[in-house]
């Protein structure tokens, strides 16, 4: 997506509902091959510098180098997303530390590069709670102030189709870790691999944009206590959320809509 684009795209996002921007400059989607920090650096800040400033909602940096996060945060960025829940770059938590900002840490087996390669599990959601508690203690142990603690289960980083569906049917689970939990349900593959064996046709799938798996994912998410949906298609999933707030808590404060941002 050229700068341009993106911009035009983020202020898009906060004029549908969007309640924070995110922002990232190196994809993730399995298989995905690394880019250096001056690649993402230059796909990143420059925009952050453009927007931030003109935006009444904060900026996420989705990323799990240290420096990216540091020039972003300096630059207007007001939340660290780190898909390796801050084991990826030792430095990262003293990056979030020193700019007391909040922080999500999501669980991933592996790499976007080989995640998706036969992943296994024991006891999935026992073993996806061990490995957000051990993130917990680092950001703990660096000092991160603890209301600052966003958990992010990780759907489609190193789960098959069955344990996407497991860990959204168990979403419940997580509460137990007391933070604030955030899911990215948002096109993934699990949406087309279940409505293939549901005898759904591809072309059909994929005319919708995968939109209707989104939105039933994203309601039953906030059924089952999801905070903070990270979603492409802003407008609806915002409509979405409004109607299952409505519909399960009668009169609470609601769910943050978030969307995604990248260039590549």
């Amino acid at each position: 997506m050229k700068e341009e684009d993106a911009i035009n795209r983020i202020f898009e996002m906060a004029s549908e509902g969007a309640d924070i921007v995110d922002i990232g400059g190196e994809s993730t989607r399995p298989g995905a091959e690394a880019v250096s920090i001056e690649v993402e650096l230059e796909r990143t800040v420059p925009i952050i510098k453009k927007v931030a400033s003109k935006l009444n909602i904060p900026i996420s940096i989705d990323t799990s180098k240290s420096e990216v996060a540091k020039e972003a945060l300096k630059n207007g960025a007001a939340i660290i997303n780190d898909i390796t829940g801050l084991k990826g770059d030792p430095r990262m938590v003293e990056v979030a530390t020193d700019f007391d900002v909040p922080v999500v840490i999501m669980h991933i087996k592996g790499t976007p590069r080989t995640m998706q390669l036969n992943p296994h599990y024991d006891s999935l959601i026992d073993e996806i709670l061990d490995s957000l508690k051990e993130s917990i203690k680092l950001a703990k142990n660096a000092g991160i102030d603890e209301s600052k603690i966003i958990i992010d289960p990780g759907i489609g980083f190193g789960k098959t189709t069955r344990h996407n569906l497991e860990i959204l049917n168990k979403l419940g689970a997580f509460k137990v870790l007391n933070r604030t939990i955030l899911v990215g349900v948002s096109r993934k593959s699990y949406i087309v691999n279940t409505l293939r064996e549901n005898r759904i046709k591809d072309e059909d799938i994929e005319a919708s944009g995968r939109l209707m798996g989104t939105a039933a994912s994203c309601a039953l998410c906030i059924s089952k206590g999801a905070n903070i949906l990270r979603v492409h298609d802003v407008k609806q999933m915002v409509e979405v959320a409004r109607i299952a707030d409505a519909i399960i808590r009668e009169g609470s404060q609601g769910h943050k809509v978030t969307d995604l941002a990248r260039r590549s």
